[in-house]
């Protein structure tokens, strides 16, 4: 999944990049707030991670410009401001969640999956349909209860469309979700081939839980991608 680092100082910054790409974030790092408020406008983000003192506009500043727009990207305010006052502040500006520094990078991991539980996408602890299970917070596919062995591109889509199942995903989405270059770089032959070899892998793995005699196998319906021509991808059931 996507996410944005607005944060001005350059050692937290890059190790919120490194960490977060490690856990198989797709990121993007700036160091002020005009260029956090032009990401947000420009890019759909699954969260977001906004500092509250930057140059230019202020991270409260960020968030009520995100707002007034109508975007909806969930928010988690990083700040050394500690006093509550300031919490009711950062919350009433629009923040979803607030973190004080220094902090543990483990606690922000759990927030930054707990914003992306709630709505508009609900991210469970598991994600399923039919014999296909993932598990965002250890980044795991398992198929008829076999764990199916992903690169880090096709876990990115699989999550995708498991977390949109069974809407369709476009493929501008598919881009700016999964992948760290600019979307338009993205060419759509890149995505189909990805997008085959994770297609390819799950029906792999379901015929093997077949041939076995895995009871997940006959429990629940094969999942499978299905092309929208024209427009992208979906995950159904059956």
């Amino acid at each position: 999944m996507r996410v944005l680092v607005a944060e001005d100082d350059p050692g937290l910054r890059s190790v919120l990049e490194r960490g977060l790409r490690e856990q198989g974030y797709v990121v993007d790092a700036v160091a002020d707030g005009d260029a956090a408020v032009a990401h947000l406008r420009a890019y759909e983000y699954a969260v977001a991670v906004i500092d509250w003192r930057m140059p230019g506009r202020s991270g409260i500043e960020v968030i009520v410009a995100a707002r007034a727009r109508g975007i909806a990207t969930p928010v988690l305010l990083l700040t050394a401001r500690d006093a509550p006052a300031d919490r009711v502040a950062g919350l009433d500006a629009g923040a979803d969640d607030y973190l004080v520094k220094p902090f543990d990078f483990a606690e922000l991991l759990a927030r930054l999956r707990a914003l992306q539980r709630r709505p508009p996408e609900v991210l469970a602890e598991r994600l399923v349909c039919g014999q296909l299970e993932y598990e965002p917070a250890g980044h795991r596919l398992v198929v008829a209860g076999r764990e199916v062995p992903l690169t880090a591109t096709e876990l990115g889509i699989a999550e995708l469309l498991a977390r949109r199942s069974p809407s369709v995903v476009d493929r501008r989405t598919i881009a700016v979700q999964v992948w760290d270059d600019e979307s338009d770089a993205v060419g759509s032959n890149t995505i189909d081939v990805h997008v085959a070899r994770l297609r390819s892998k799950l029906n792999a793995a379901a015929d093997a839980a077949e041939a076995a005699g895995a009871p997940e196998a006959d429990a629940a319906p094969r999942a499978r991608i299905e092309t929208v021509r024209g427009i992208g991808y979906r995950l159904v059931a059956g």
